[in-house]
């Protein structure tokens, strides 16, 4: 799959609304993608995930509930095709994300541009 072929599915997963809102909206105004939907937390998104079947979720870390060490991991065990993005202010990136058990595809800082998440989805979807 390319998105040349299809539009993107893309989940937006973070505790703060702020983020999510904005995430969203900046999304959805890209043209490889079709359809932003968002989740509070790691148990919503695995319902989602069910529920819906994103091509790629952009997910925080650290959130109450299930956080995304934990929902990434399981949403990896069930829907092994569904690509990850953690987006997390988190220290060390990808290789510390991954070390604290995180199963992610790739990894974008908060502080990073919005064309940097944009990259990294591209790049993994």
């Amino acid at each position: 799959m390319t998105s040349s072929t299809k539009a993107l599915r893309v989940l937006v997963v973070d505790d703060h609304e702020l983020t999510r809102c904005t995430l969203q909206l900046a999304l959805s105004l890209q043209s490889c993608i079709g359809n932003v939907d968002v989740a509070t937390n790691g148990k919503e998104a695995i319902a989602k995930v069910h529920k819906h079947n994103p091509d790629v979720i952009v997910m925080d870390l650290h959130m109450p509930v299930m956080d995304g060490w934990a929902a990434s991991s399981e949403i990896k065990t069930r829907y092994p095709h569904v690509k990850i993005v953690a987006y997390s202010a988190a220290d060390g990136g990808k290789a510390q994300a991954i070390s604290n058990g995180a199963a992610i595809d790739a990894f974008c800082d908060k502080g990073a541009c919005t064309r940097s998440l944009l990259e990294a989805i591209k790049s993994i979807a």
